[in-house]
């Protein structure tokens, strides 16, 4: 099944169940959160499937972010192998346990909000990547029972300001947390939509050209050892999101960065796709 936050004619945000091209309004049902339906999502799944609201073409309604008000936005860096590859041909070593960052949940954005260059940086990078939606509050979970604390997948970009990333500040908070620089959807897949999150093709164009072609299986650690990692230290709860690592592809060990009126398409098999423009932030 897949979820989506929606609004039409400029109207309130509302929770659809996306069904080929139409999407069915299950507001009545749910409640306009995605985020809030999560826990409850296994017993509920099958009464969500079959609730027979209006339905509506996608092609005439406004997608939102899927996920409301998440409390984390997580992503691990380096944690694609031939990822690996080109960043240490640019310099950057590659670690050697499981390397975490923020991006503040401020800088979500929907799966076709468009990107704002900052004026502080002419380096804006982008880094498709396979999110994971947590379902359930869980701490210390082993990798074993990881995929039952799963609630689903989506596509992300975490667009990056290379410049803020790695040199003007010792983390990688800063550069990855600009407004407007997450964003995400186009709706949440649930995770019994997806039989492996592990062999998934992962790919970005940029103005038509592909610029990242990758499977999941190059992870060098799997969604359910990032998992069980993480709920070693934090517990995670319903709506966090976690952005599980890149394939190769990223502009900057070539010097080549995104500009005004650029738009990025990042798609992953199954799961749907963002398109993004970039725009200047003094036309934003």
């Amino acid at each position: 099944m897949k979820l989506a936050r929606f609004r039409q004619d400029a109207g309130p945000a509302r929770v659809g169940r996306v069904d080929g091209d139409v999407i069915v309004d299950v507001t009545e049902l749910v409640g306009d959160s995605v985020r809030a339906v999560l826990p409850s999502l296994p017993e509920r799944a099958a009464e969500i499937a079959a609730f027979e609201g209006d339905a509506i073409a996608l092609s005439d309604v406004e997608l939102l972010a899927p996920i409301d008000a998440p409390q984390k936005y997580l992503a691990i860096g380096m944690n694609y192998a031939e990822h690996t590859k080109e960043a240490a041909a640019d310099g950057i070593p590659t670690p050697k346990n499981q390397f975490w960052f923020n991006k503040q949940v401020s800088c979500i954005n929907a799966p076709s909000g468009d990107v704002v260059r900052p004026e502080v940086s002419d380096k804006l990078d982008y880094e498709a990547e396979l999110g994971v939606v947590i379902g359930r509050e869980c701490k210390h979970v082993s990798r074993d029972d990881a995929a039952s604390v799963i609630g689903g997948y989506l596509v992300t970009n975490d667009f990056s300001v290379r410049d803020w990333l790695q040199k003007r500040s010792p983390t990688f908070t800063l550069g990855k947390s600009f407004d407007t620089h997450g964003p995400i959807g186009p709706w949440l897949t649930t995770a019994d939509e997806v039989e492996d999150p592990h062999n998934l093709r992962i790919r970005l164009t940029v103005n038509g050209e592909e610029r990242q072609n990758g499977l999941t299986d190059d992870m060098i650690y799997d969604i359910y050892d990032q998992i069980a990692e993480l709920t070693t230290v934090m517990t995670l709860y319903p709506g966090d999101i976690i952005a599980t690592g890149t394939p190769s592809g990223i502009g900057a060990p070539k010097g080549v960065f995104l500009q005004p009126g650029d738009v990025v398409e990042t798609s992953i098999e199954g799961l749907g796709s963002l398109r993004n423009v970039v725009v200047a932030e003094d036309s934003a």
